[in-house]
């Protein structure tokens, strides 16, 4: 059975491929090599496959070119796309930057121009108890003069009741009992001294007219000084009320904490009392200044929190906001996990700011944050800066704001060059970015 297939092949094959010769000649010799059927076959059958290989590949190849032209195009394109985003981002950012002195430049404004008007109401008030009590003394000395002028009306009467008495005063002239030039000279010096009493008198009342009207502009000049006054702290004031605020902080616990540290010098003023009555009661204008110094001295207290929480942002060069707060798929594994902080990514070596007034309690390498500076500071809030390249602070050191503490770098877990930066309050972390947009809207 296997003859006859075969022999039916081979009778196949030599239709399809008749045997042939290839004559090889050389100036002595002349060779042949016999090629059978089969062996055309499988020639034919080779180079078939090997030509269709040929044909694959080039196809797979240019397909692949292709590809990796449009690849390489939308890359570029990205890439464009992703630097005019960062340029934008940047100009945004130093638009707010710009808008952040502005506000601070009309926060210093606002807070020299109180001080100017509460110095300029100090003034007036120490003059208004000085006029009041001009005004005590001139009613004092009013009062006497009366009194002396009503004694002299009644002098005067009786001696004209005795010049009237004409008989009994010449009887008693003749009898000389008493002189005429006596009487003359008394009833003259009773006439000027009432006429002095009565221009005293006139000077008084001028004066305390004159008195009242200038009590009157001091006082419409002291309203007016009292409503600067309270426009300018209004205006101070509530910007800061919005920023602790917006950061989750309860402004109530944060004055009694600022309060406990500064009972001391520099803590608050004490309230004046510029009534003048003696009765001990507090008119509009001491309550109105009082309340001014109630909100200066929070005022004043908002400034001391400013400066020890971490309102300010740890970068001032650009970056880039890699991986917010809260969940995020983990670079590593590809699993959910939570995110304790915010990651910006910057190049190798960009400066790192302390954010807040505090205590370095940690600068060292650390599992997991590489080389980490962690910051102490008021109110129960702490700050953490990992994966740096080098740390220029020592643990127990005090740092300010704006202090230059650590280098971006990338130990540590870490995929490339960037900061992690915490913010904990009270131990347990929370969004650093509503920190740094709060204080975007005031500094």
């Amino acid at each position: 059975m296997r003859t006859r297939l075969a022999n039916r092949i081979h009778s196949l094959l030599e239709r399809k491929f008749p045997e042939r010769r290839l004559f090889l000649k050389s100036a002595t010799d002349t060779r042949f090599i016999r090629l059978k059927p089969v062996t055309q076959c499988m020639i034919l059958l080779t180079g078939s496959a090997v030509m269709g290989w040929a044909i694959v590949a080039t196809a797979i190849l240019l397909m692949d070119s292709i590809a990796a032209g449009n690849l390489r195009d939308q890359v570029r394109r990205d890439q464009i796309t992703y630097q005019q985003r960062l340029n934008d981002l940047s100009r945004e950012r130093d638009a707010r930057a710009e808008e952040a002195l502005a506000a601070q430049a009309r926060f210093s404004s606002a807070l020299a121009q109180v001080s100017v008007m509460q110095s300029e109401l100090l003034r007036s008030e120490t003059r208004r108890r000085e006029l009041e009590t001009g005004i005590e003394v001139i009613q004092s000395n009013l009062r006497t003069v009366m009194k002396e002028r009503e004694r002299a009306r009644l002098a005067l009467a009786e001696l004209r009741e005795m010049s009237n008495g004409s008989e009994t005063v010449m009887a008693a002239a003749e009898g000389g009992a008493v002189p005429m030039s006596f009487m003359a000279e008394a009833l003259a010096r009773t006439a000027k001294e009432r006429d002095r009493i009565e221009a005293d008198a006139r000077n008084a009342f001028d004066t305390a007219r004159n008195l009242e009207r200038e009590i009157k502009l001091m006082q419409e000049r002291n309203d007016y000084i009292f409503t600067q006054l309270e426009e300018a702290v209004t205006v101070s004031v509530e910007p800061l009320d919005k920023m602790f605020s917006k950061a989750g902080l309860s402004t109530d616990a944060l004055l009694k904490e600022v309060r406990r540290g500064y009972s001391g010098q520099g803590g608050p003023l004490t309230p004046i009392s510029i009534s003048t009555r003696g009765d001990g009661s507090a008119d509009a204008d001491e309550l109105r200044a009082n309340a001014i110094l109630n909100q200066m001295d929070r005022l004043n207290m908002y400034r001391i929190a400013t400066e020890k929480a971490p309102f300010a942002a740890p970068l001032r060069s650009a970056y880039r906001l890699s991986s917010p707060f809260g969940g995020r798929r983990d670079p590593f594994t590809g699993g959910h996990r939570g995110h304790t902080g915010t990651d910006m990514a910057a190049p190798t070596g960009t400066p790192i700011y302390a954010t807040a007034d505090g205590m370095v309690t940690r600068a060292e390498r650390v599992s997991g944050y590489g080389k980490l500076v962690q910051v102490r500071h008021a109110f129960g809030l702490e700050t953490l800066y990992a994966h740096a390249s080098r740390i220029h602070v020592k643990k127990g050191q005090k740092v300010s704001r704006g202090d230059h503490i650590a280098d971006i770098g990338s130990t540590g877990r870490s995929t490339g060059p960037h900061l992690h930066y915490e913010v904990r309050v009270n131990g347990s972390p929370v969004n650093p970015m509503s920190f740094v947009k709060a204080g975007k809207d005031v500094f």
